[in-house]
């Protein structure tokens, strides 16, 4: 069974999240845009994230992967300091980070991923 969740961008051509059996596939998040600072545009993109992995019945700590996206490689230090604030050594997900441009000019990080969650 396939499920979808409507995007929160406006976007119609992007769910939020579609959970395939136990895994859920997570589109970009982010947030904060309205300051140019890298720890806050991580913390208002994980806060997103969580807010649609709670709509998917999961948590952070289902994440299995995720895939970062900071606009300034030189931000990787900081955006790192922001993950130990929400997974411990024994959580952290498989990640991969990247740099890319984004559409929203104000935007400097991204997140997207991939959860897995058991169906009872």
């Amino acid at each position: 069974m396939i499920t979808r969740l409507s995007n929160h961008y406006g976007d119609d051509t992007c769910s939020a999240f579609t959970a395939a059996g136990d895994f859920i596939f997570l589109a970009h998040h982010s947030g904060g845009h309205e300051r140019d600072d890298i720890a806050f545009q991580m913390v208002q993109s994980f806060e997103n994230l969580k807010t649609t992995l709670h709509a998917a019945g999961a948590r952070l700590g289902d994440l299995v992967q995720i895939n970062l996206y900071l606009r300034d490689i030189e931000h990787f230090s900081v955006a790192r300091d922001v993950f130990r604030t929400y997974f411990d050594n024994e959580t952290f997900p498989a990640r991969m980070t990247t740099t890319s441009k984004f559409v929203n000019s104000s935007c400097l990080c991204m997140i997207d991923g991939i959860a897995y969650k058991p169906r009872s």
